[in-house]
């Protein structure tokens, strides 16, 4: 059976990033849905992102996205970061929100756009130069949308050639993080569909570009698992974007829709090392919180992934492996099932408990009124969200 002090010991160093843009406004493609508190620039953002740490103790870092969160000068608002106990985490790209880029960016038929969004990768480089962070997160909404628009093979050596010229500006202790999507905004081909068109770049580039798997960007049925499995035992896993879905990229709450889905993923993280500081996995958030409160929802989109990795950390490891040894169909996925059908919110509470938390955090911020302090104190100004 697990040793349940070494279960607590891992859920304790578990370090969950939340991302800026999950407290700013966000909606779908039909309406943005403002909300009363939300903050007006990175600084406030990362007071929200502080509240979040101090209730569940595992959320110390906060991912940047570039150009929503630029400021004039990023050491200070790295110190901001240091004052509220937090650390700047992966700073993201956005090479999709300006006209240039109708066509693409890094893939773009015209040279000038494609030095464009060269030029404003190696701006993020120079962030995370200013700011400390390891990470450089890379999503492209690269793609076209008609048969015979572009050369599908040389927008893959447009691509390829931005990513090296990117990747030799890296430092040493800087990663390449490349994130794929099936589809959307391109429909008929995208330039990044899935793990293998990412791993193979990745591959190519060097030890310093991982894959980054978003959990809501897969088709239906897809195993993700196995790709987090197969992507650990090469080396590969740079990081997750967590999240949920039910149809597409929904960016719904991780565990929301599917919690056993998390479970299986997590399992294989634990299986294979991923939770090994060796293995320099970032385990992010990206969600947009278009119609629940803000910072309760980040909140329990931490605590779904401590429940999902507790459950993981109880797999019974020797069972299991006899089970799958002797060919016991049955057996084996009958360990898998009694560690998903544990109730860990106890040992949660009591983990919580022992390292001077609230056991619940979602109820403790909600008890101690910053929501509708925050509320009345944030009032003028432009609320962060979409561009801004």
């Amino acid at each position: 059976m697990p040793d349940i002090a070494a279960v607590k010991a891992a859920l304790a160093a578990q370090r969950i990033e939340t991302p800026s843009w999950g407290y700013g406004n966000s909606g779908t493609r039909f309406k943005v849905f403002a909300q009363p508190g939300v903050p007006r620039d990175p600084y406030e953002k990362l007071d929200d992102a502080a509240e979040v740490h101090a209730r569940t103790g595992v959320a110390p870092k906060v991912s940047l996205h570039i150009p929503w969160d630029r400021v004039d000068d990023y050491a200070a608002l790295g110190a901001h970061a240091k004052e509220r106990g937090l650390e700047l985490g992966a700073i993201n790209s956005n090479t999709f929100q300006e006209d240039d880029y109708r066509l693409g960016s890094v893939c773009h038929p015209d040279p000038k756009v494609r030095r464009k969004a060269v030029g404003h990768l190696l701006e993020c480089v120079d962030i995370m130069d200013a700011t400390g962070s390891t990470d450089l997160k890379l999503w492209f909404a690269d793609g076209t949308n008609y048969p015979g628009q572009d050369d599908v093979t040389a927008r893959q050596d447009r691509l390829a050639e931005c990513l090296a010229e990117v990747y030799a500006r890296l430092g040493d202790d800087q990663r390449m993080l490349l994130e794929y999507k099936l589809f959307e905004p391109a429909f008929y081909t995208t330039d990044v569909p899935d793990w293998g068109t990412a791993y193979a770049h990745c591959l190519k580039l060097g030890p310093k570009a991982k894959v980054v798997v978003d959990t809501g960007h897969h088709a239906p049925g897809t195993n993700i698992e196995f790709i987090v499995a197969l992507l650990l035992r090469e080396g590969k896993l740079g990081g997750f974007d967590f999240n949920s879905r039910f149809y597409a990229d929904d960016d719904l709450m991780v565990g929301s829709s599917d919690p056993f889905q998390l479970f299986r993923i997590m399992h294989e993280v634990v299986r294979n090392g991923g939770l090994d500081a060796a293995a320099d996995v970032a385990f992010m958030l990206d969600q947009c919180h278009n119609i629940e409160a803000k910072v309760p929802a980040v909140i329990r989109s931490v605590m779904n992934v401590q429940e999902a990795t507790a459950k993981a950390l109880l797999v019974d490891a020797a069972a299991l492996a006899a089970a799958q040894r002797s060919g016991d169909v049955l057996a084996a996925h009958a360990v898998l099932m009694d560690a998903y059908a544990t109730d860990v919110r106890p040992l949660l509470r009591e983990l919580r408990e022992e390292q001077g938390l609230d056991p619940d955090p979602v109820a403790a911020t909600l008890r101690s009124g910053r929501l509708e302090r925050v509320a009345a104190e944030r009032v003028g100004g432009a609320q962060a969200g979409w561009g801004a």
